[in-house]
């Protein structure tokens, strides 16, 4: 029997492999993919999460790979565009998120983390303790065969459609907003430099970021009838070429520029997740909740949340599970509650049009205002 389980081996979940194991937990990881693998993402590590990483000790293979990035340009649906720079010398980095994932996945297995690869979560074992539910492990699938895999604690960090947590009812995804994310690595693409970009438009926005091998990674991310995205074909390379060729600001820059795979889609982004908590179980990384955000901080979000979830973990091991749901939920709200505010704010204006370019305009006339922002994109308070 292991001390803990961890469902889903991205960043949340490698990040919590690795503080348990340090600390002498015996952790079994596992994921339905075999690593490396590809994850679509903005592919961009702003300051606060590289910061977040170093001090785990878990920056060095990323550091080593990764692209500079100096801050941000946003640009308005009528060509207004602001550039800024992370304050302080602070930077980010930008690189494949096959390569961020498996680096992050080789620290937790340095650390001692055993790694399942290719194994498929079928569902919690879900018992009576206490007169209540309690999760005491996972049923996996492996070629063909169910096997049960017991452990003290259960940690879900199996990502935007968790099977735990859809599975027990603890996530849904809510009616509105109902975005998806295309996204796509273009080549010659023109203009790309280390500053992170955000051309919002009225209803959806398109980031680009240079990335190693020099490439472009492009995300459309806008609501879409659910019909047409599931439908197969060529629809996605097809809608995004759309979009770029009537940008006024892109189109010229993607005018010689081709695909070096076809695009990927994900959606719908948003996830709802409830009150109610397990015993046995705790929530990481997208499978606590997720709505997609525009300031590329959803890496944030997991490698911080990950790192509260494993001293979650620590703390039921050690003393048992009164209080842990509840102080978990508030070390969340303490970490995260500011920039889901200001990620609310950014959502709404991409709604307004005229909200947009105020906010651009605004920004120019006072600088002062657009390095706040800046740096509270980039999560620089918590560098």
């Amino acid at each position: 029997m292991d001390d803990v389980v961890i469902v889903g081996a991205g960043p949340a979940g490698s990040v919590a492999a690795t503080v348990l194991a340090r600390a002498g937990v015996r952790v079994r990881l596992l994921d339905r993919a075999a690593f490396p693998r590809d994850k679509l993402c903005g592919d961009t590590v702003n300051p606060g999460t590289l910061a977040a990483l170093r001090r785990l000790g878990l920056s060095t293979r990323i550091d080593d790979r990764g692209l500079r990035v100096d801050g941000m340009r946003v640009t308005g649906p009528r060509g207004i565009a602001i550039e800024g720079r992370y304050p302080d010398g602070v930077f980010g980095r930008a690189l494949l998120r096959r390569d961020l994932d498996w680096a992050l996945l080789q620290h937790a297995m340095d650390a001692g983390a055993q790694f399942e690869p290719s194994t498929a979560v079928r569902r919690a074992i879900v018992e009576e303790s206490h007169g209540s539910p309690c999760v005491g492990g996972v049923v996996v699938g492996v070629n063909g065969r169910d096997r049960e895999l017991r452990a003290h604690v259960t940690l879900a960090a199996d990502g935007r459609r968790s099977t735990l947590a859809f599975g027990l009812g603890l996530a849904r995804h809510p009616a509105r907003p109902r975005r998806w994310a295309i996204g796509a690595y273009y080549e010659n693409a023109r203009g790309l430099s280390s500053l992170g970009e955000m051309h919002v438009r009225h209803g959806r926005y398109i980031g680009v970021a240079l990335v190693p091998g020099g490439l472009a990674n492009v995300c459309l991310v806008k609501p879409f009838d659910e019909k047409r995205v599931r439908s197969p074909g060529p629809l996605f390379t097809t809608l995004l070429a759309a979009e770029l060729a009537a940008d006024p600001i892109l189109r010229e820059r993607f005018a010689d520029a081709r695909l070096a795979q076809p695009p990927v889609v994900l959606g719908p982004l948003a996830i709802e997740v409830g009150a109610e908590q397990v015993r046995g179980l705790l929530l990481a990384g997208d499978a606590a909740g997720f709505i997609d955000p525009m300031t590329g901080d959803g890496l944030r979000f997991a490698v911080r949340g990950g790192a509260l979830a494993a001293e979650a973990a620590l703390e039921s091991l050690a003393r048992g599970w009164n209080g842990v749901h509840e102080r978990l939920v508030k070390a969340r709200r303490r970490e995260f509650a500011s920039k889901w505010r200001f990620n609310r704010a950014l959502r709404t204006l991409v709604a307004s049009p005229r909200g947009i370019e105020a906010a651009i305009i605004g920004t120019r006339l006072a600088p002062g205002l657009l390095r706040r922002i800046i740096a509270t994109a980039g999560d620089c308070c918590t560098v």
